[in-house]
């Protein structure tokens, strides 16, 4: 490595330290130089150009306590943007997530996209991306699929099945005239709780729900994935050996059990909204469809907690609308099946994040790489 490499890489590194502090929270440059360990003159020289690029917006002075007055730094509110995007089976989900992790704007639309092809999904998504971001400058986008990916590839997605083999990324990225990065619902959910802040700890397992259920696994601070991207395929572990046939072509998996259009079915109603007023207004056959799909999920998660050994469980998606409703019988199965025991052991959450978890995630995919990699706030 050249000299010349090297001051590079030194100025790239303390610059990804003052965005990371500033994603923590605004701070004047006395106050981000006491954060960061750098100098006033560095914090000025990496500052100037994120101020000239407005990606940067220095607030007027304030006065606190004695001393010169202070003149904040933080993320511009017009600054560039991230976009998250989620296909999943029964709807398509948008968010446009600023650098300081603040939402700006985010949308869901039911739509059955079992049986819809490529183009017409993308070109649907595409419009709902556009209506959403309007003429702000993006960062990227984030696009999130309930199956397993690969290169921007769909490899595996049973209950999407006319968007395997689909280069989703590649096409969606043509459409918008933007980078795509894509990714397994499940695990962007999990992002999502751990960037910008960490809402349960750095060993959880996230549990969403759609059709298929997903599980985003971390582990010391990173979500695991495994080898081939299959790790958390909660919805496609065996609760009973000749039990009900899946998509997947095995027999007796959660989601046949738990999923939310069992559920939905189970308890005689169409949509969510419906089930949670009929939750909340006593329905028998609602409570029974809940009641039941809850054992199922709770031996699965069982099951997962054993394996990962995590103290937090968190249900996100349709499971944290209906969790007031689900979470005592999750907790039971779980009591009496994980191996360590107990609420002591194993804690069960609602995401505080709900149903938008996902698009949170895939929006943060880019806000967190575009800090980790600040030369991409330049490219």
């Amino acid at each position: 490595m050249t000299t010349v490499d090297h001051l590079r890489q030194v100025r790239l590194g303390n610059l990804r330290t003052v965005l990371l502090a500033l994603v923590d929270r605004p701070g004047s440059r006395a106050d981000l130089a006491a954060r960061t360990g750098l100098t006033k003159a560095t914090l000025s020289n990496l500052t100037e150009p994120l101020l000239a690029g407005g990606i940067l917006v220095e607030e007027p002075a304030t006065l606190a306590g004695m001393g010169r007055p202070s003149k904040p730094l933080r993320f511009h509110p017009d600054g560039p943007v991230a976009v998250g995007a989620e296909i999943n089976v029964s709807h398509l989900a948008v968010e446009t997530l600023g650098l300081d992790g603040e939402t700006l704007e985010r949308r869901l639309v039911p739509a059955d996209l079992r049986k819809v092809a490529e183009d017409d999904v993308l070109d649907r998504l595409a419009a709902l991306i556009h209506e959403v971001t309007g003429p702000r400058p993006l960062l990227g986008a984030g696009l999130a699929i309930p199956g397993v990916v690969h290169d921007g590839v769909v490899v595996r997605a049973p209950n999407l099945p006319r968007l395997v083999g689909a280069p989703l990324a590649a096409d969606l990225g043509r459409r918008l005239g933007i980078d795509v990065e894509l990714d397994n619902e499940a695990n962007l959910a999990a992002l999502a709780h751990l960037w910008p802040r960490h809402l349960a700890g750095e060993d959880f397992v996230h549990v969403t729900a759609d059709v298929g259920i997903g599980a985003g696994v971390v582990l010391g601070g990173e979500v695991y994935r495994g080898v081939s991207g299959f790790a958390g395929e909660l919805g496609h572990v065996v609760i009973e050996r000749d039990g009900i046939p899946c998509t997947c072509g095995s027999r007796g998996c959660v989601e046949r059990y738990a999923g939310l259009d069992v559920i939905l079915r189970e308890a005689g109603r169409r949509r969510l909204d419906s089930l949670r007023k009929a939750l909340e207004a006593g329905d028998a056959k609602a409570l029974e469809a809940v009641r039941k799909a809850g054992e199922a999920l709770g031996v699965g998660i069982a099951t997962l907690t054993n394996l990962f050994d995590v103290p937090t469980v968190v249900l996100g998606g349709s499971y944290a609308v209906l969790y007031d409703h689900l979470h005592e019988a999750v907790r039971s199965e779980m009591d009496g099946r994980v191996l360590a025991g107990g609420e002591r052991h194993t804690r069960l959450l609602a995401s505080p994040l709900g149903e938008f978890a996902v698009v949170r995630g895939a929006a943060g995919l880019i806000t967190r790489r575009a800090v980790q990699q600040p030369e991409r706030l330049f490219s």
